[in-house]
């Protein structure tokens, strides 16, 4: 991307004034290196998401910013609903409250290693992973609503876990105003045999050691050591998210006209967050989030009954959950004032500042942890909220290292089965049921994680707290 396209505020902030139809600015938190990577679609969207009614503020893309469907994937936008704000499906995404859950195992490297082929093994013969694949569950009309209206407090009340998960999951594992009623039979359908499986594309599950501590009072407080062992689990809505986001993209890009939007781009679709459209997609979104949260709590439960089988004296504790992919109502300070917005994070994760309520008790004097992923054999990170990014961004940072080349440009270049005979010399263990899957995420089709997290941490969104590497992954 053209550096000179933009207004530099700092190292790490790039400001784009309003022009045309913008009504805010649009601001890109990135290094200038990662900046010039970007394609310039990013610079096309996150200044057409500028344009949408009641936005407030700014429009925002993290530094793993790529190309999206409407909104940027790293794009952040928080709308007021009393100013005609709107409500967008493209904001959110199709893999709604994909997100990362970090357990700690209070083990350590050796303890994995001598086992770490069993382990590997073990876990990808428990957890389902790959495209159309079903789990132990099947869920009739009932219990398919119970668990859209319920989350991951549904699968802790069905043995799935314990309540000190729902503690140290946002939303306290479920999330409020979901409504099973405004998701169809189709998504449902969809659904009903893929509780408690992972996937494919991005999705994973891994386990990695503390690699590096950056900051050891915050590391200390989280519980995460040197060297300890860290279960990963990185996965949304399944089919019912996709399905969801489809159906009322579809609705909202015929209904723009007729609430007077004016769209640059038809994959805004979006709907006021007032019309009876716009509380339609909320209940459907809000019933996809507890999807989501029940999804990563069912695979919790099946992770723990194989370290079970293999370190009985090991307890798996949750240090967090976080979801990316949705759109959340929060209290922002607005020129001096507290003000309810609707803030729509796509692959964006919250990342809220020391003494906000909604963080964990244990949490709250120091700030909300912050997951980011890696990509298949990269390191992933821990991070904390900071006061400074509650206003810089919402209170909200990257989620990832941000694709740097399409998945079809991805498997011209590399080879799955190469991929997983090189990481297994680096001492990574991959266990795949798709070669082409392994191919379309080969580490080098995406951004450099540490680049993305340093961008983070020196532009004040989070503060680095310890890196990951992986030794086990269990790919979709």
């Amino acid at each position: 991307m053209d550096t000179s396209l933009f207004i530099r505020q700092s190292e790490y902030e790039w400001r784009i004034d309003p022009t045309g139809k913008m009504r805010v600015p649009a601001i890109i938190y990135a290094s200038e290196a990662l900046l010039r990577e970007m394609d310039h679609k990013v610079y096309e969207q996150i200044t057409n998401v500028a344009t949408l009614p009641g936005i407030e503020k700014a429009a925002y893309a993290m530094p793993d910013a790529h190309w999206g469907y409407g909104f940027p994937i790293g794009g952040v936008a928080a709308f007021d609903a009393d100013r005609g704000g709107v409500i967008s499906a493209g904001g959110v995404g199709f893999d709604i409250s994909c997100g990362v859950r970090n357990l700690l195992t209070g083990l350590t490297v050796a303890d994995i290693i001598p086992v770490q082929k069993k382990l590997a093994d073990a876990l990808y013969d428990k957890i389902p992973a790959g495209v159309g694949s079903t789990g132990y569950l099947s869920l009739n009309s009932t219990e398919m609503d119970a668990m859209l209206s319920g989350g991951a407090r549904w699968a802790v009340e069905r043995g799935y876990g314990t309540t000190e998960d729902l503690e140290h999951t946002e939303e306290h594992g479920c999330m409020a105003g979901a409504q099973p009623a405004q998701v169809s039979d189709h998504a449902k359908k969809r659904q009903r045999d893929e509780m408690g499986t992972l996937g494919s594309g991005n999705h994973y599950l891994e386990i990695q050691r503390v690699a590096e501590i950056f900051d050891e009072n915050t590391a200390n407080a989280f519980g995460v050591h040197m060297d300890n062992i860290v279960v990963s689990i990185h996965c949304g809505s399944r089919g019912l998210g996709h399905q969801i986001g489809t159906e009322f993209l579809r609705t909202m890009a015929i209904a723009a006209a007729e609430y007077g939007i004016d769209l640059p781009d038809r994959e805004l679709a979006c709907a006021p967050i007032h019309s009876s459209l716009g509380q339609d997609y909320l209940g459907a979104m809000r019933a996809a989030i507890n999807c989501a949260l029940a999804n990563r709590q069912i695979i919790t439960h099946l992770v723990r009954q194989v370290f079970a089988a293999l370190f009985p004296q090991a307890e798996l504790k949750l240090l967090y959950d976080v979801s990316h992919n949705t759109c959340k109502v929060e209290e922002h300070i607005i020129n001096g004032a507290p003000k309810r917005l609707y803030i729509h994070r796509k692959g964006a994760t919250r990342a809220f500042g020391p003494g906000h309520p909604d963080i964990p008790q244990a949490f709250r004097a120091i700030g909300q942890p912050v997951l980011i992923g890696g990509t298949m054999g990269t390191s992933s990170y821990i991070l904390v909220g900071t006061s400074e990014g509650m206003a810089r961004s919402f209170g909200s940072a990257c989620h990832g290292a941000g694709r740097s080349m399409s998945r079809h440009q991805a498997t011209r270049q590399w080879w799955g089965h190469t991929l997983v005979d090189e990481l297994a010399h680096q001492g990574i263990l991959i266990r795949s049921p798709s070669l082409r899957g392994i191919a379309e995420e080969a580490p080098g089709a995406y951004k450099d994680v540490s680049a993305v997290v340093d961008a983070a941490d020196q532009g004040k969104l989070a503060r680095k707290v310890a890196k990951l590497v992986p030794l086990i992954c269990i790919k979709g």
